[in-house]
């Protein structure tokens, strides 16, 4: 069964307002994904995923029985999948897709993030683990999104967000973010029909907020799938072989349900192999110390303190999140006092923050400009954004309270490192006390005196891999 049919039913489901416009022979979209040419094996794990067929969406009347006697066929099918099997994903039910379509605002607007608990799952929760199912956010965007990650196990950064792509790059998602001066959204509609020459429009919607635009390109298929809030545009743009259309279509609409463009609450980050990977550090003695997130310096085979010189990691401690630098040399290090006040009211375990820290080098045009990000922490130390916003690079920030007090640092968890210990929320704070006792442990002389300006102990820390 074609997946178009789904596909209509979706455009139909976003345009209650504007009609859609079937552009016959016209050309698209604006950020046209590179094919991964990578001849690579496909490991047995990563075999490409099998699907039954989707049912017609009006079926016909049961047919006579076949004149050949055959065995009787159990009244259900065997739930469980053999071992040596190939992943199979359950058909997608009717009243699922139905209730996706119909409800178009969940994945435009931040305040639905999470499909209703009376919409039946897409993916049932049996075959999550075999079908790789992950819903993550995208640190380079913001957005978050549900992926088949056994199908597109290859991630890498794109020129305006994050790509994922099968072993042969037969099958690319990649997502996308905008900020330039002026953008409109019906210009960049028009953008997507008109390039490049290679790409046919068979569908696109326009709605105030929101477009979808499909068709084809050479002898792939393509979806792109976009949203603007406050002049800025975050999207997705899938593109696949003709001949994994089978794989692809209940894909399809299982990532529409979960696509959030500028969702409220976090989920993990997505896991990328990075080669050169950029966070933040916290400067907390004269003597060239930096405390960071130990997750920044994992498999380092250099570390840099941008503006200091080569660190050193001398410590780390992996309960807590936390790894300790040295730079050695005559820097000029202005410490961040750790040093507790007898005198001062305990700080509050809940409450507004201010995140401050250099993103990566890709969100700010290459610059190492201190950016400040509002956000609450709870009682169980999770932090929550006051808005959506990309936080690549961002790991290892300093948080301050609303007295300006030094409140701890954030770090960041990936999926694969939430799947091992789910009870960490995603984005959490490592409190002042905790780094203030894994100094004290490693014999770190904390400064004593207060810096008068905190932004100047927060350092860019780049980690170079092989």
């Amino acid at each position: 069964m074609r997946w178009f049919p789904f596909v209509t039913l979706f455009a139909l489901s976003l345009g209650a307002a504007p009609a859609l416009a079937q552009v016959a022979g016209a050309d698209a979209p604006t950020y046209p994904m590179e094919t991964d040419a990578s001849a690579d094996a496909v490991p047995a794990a990563n075999k490409p995923l099998t699907f039954p067929a989707q049912p017609k969406t009006a079926p016909k009347p049961a047919a006579k029985p076949a004149a050949t006697p055959v065995a009787a066929a159990p009244a259900k099918p065997e739930p469980a999948i053999s071992a040596a099997a190939p992943v199979v994903l359950p058909p997608v039910r009717p009243e699922a897709i139905r209730a996706v379509l119909a409800q178009p605002a969940a994945v435009a607007q931040p305040a639905a993030t999470a499909q209703p608990a009376a919409n039946p799952p897409i993916v049932a929760p049996e075959n999550e683990q075999e079908f790789g199912w992950s819903v993550v956010a995208d640190p380079a965007t913001g957005v978050q999104i549900g992926l088949p990650t056994k199908l597109v196990p290859h991630a890498r950064e794109a020129a305006r967000g994050t790509r994922w792509s099968s072993a042969h790059g037969d099958v690319q998602i990649e997502t996308f973010r905008l900020t330039e001066p002026g953008l409109k959204l019906q210009s960049l509609f028009e953008q997507e029909k008109r390039e490049p020459s290679t790409r046919k429009v068979e569908y696109s919607l326009l709605r105030d907020d929101s477009f979808f635009v499909s068709g084809i390109q050479g002898l792939r298929k393509f979806s792109v799938r976009a949203s603007i809030r406050n002049g800025e545009v975050r999207g997705f743009t899938m593109l696949f072989d003709q001949a994994m259309e089978g794989i692809v279509a209940p894909v399809m609409v299982a990532m529409a349900s979960s696509f959030s463009p500028f969702p409220q609450r976090s989920a993990p980050f997505a896991v990328l192999s990075k080669p050169v990977e950029y966070g933040n550090g916290l400067v907390v003695s004269a003597q060239g110390h930096i405390v960071t997130d130990a997750n920044l310096t994992r498999g380092c085979q250099v570390i840099v303190a941008q503006g200091l010189g080569d660190a050193e990691r001398i410590a780390a401690d992996r309960d807590n999140g936390l790894a300790l630098l040295r730079v050695y040399g005559p820097g000029k290090f202005q410490p961040l006092s750790m040093a507790s006040d007898p005198g001062a009211a305990p700080a509050p375990k809940s409450g507004d923050v201010t995140l401050l820290g250099i993103p990566d080098p890709k969100e700010q045009d290459g610059s190492a400009r201190l950016t400040e990000i509002k956000a609450q922490v709870t009682d169980g130390n999770s932090i929550e954004l006051r808005q959506s916003a990309p936080l690549a690079g961002f790991s290892g920030a300093a948080a301050f309270d609303r007295q300006g007090r030094f409140a701890g640092m954030a770090e960041m968890r990936n999926a694969v490192l939430a799947s091992i210990a789910p009870a960490l929320p995603p984005l959490r704070l490592i409190r002042t006390e905790t780094i203030r006792a894994f100094l004290e442990e490693h014999k770190v002389p904390a400064a004593t005196a207060q810096n008068a300006d905190a932004s100047k102990s927060v350092v860019r820390i780049i980690c170079v891999r092989k």
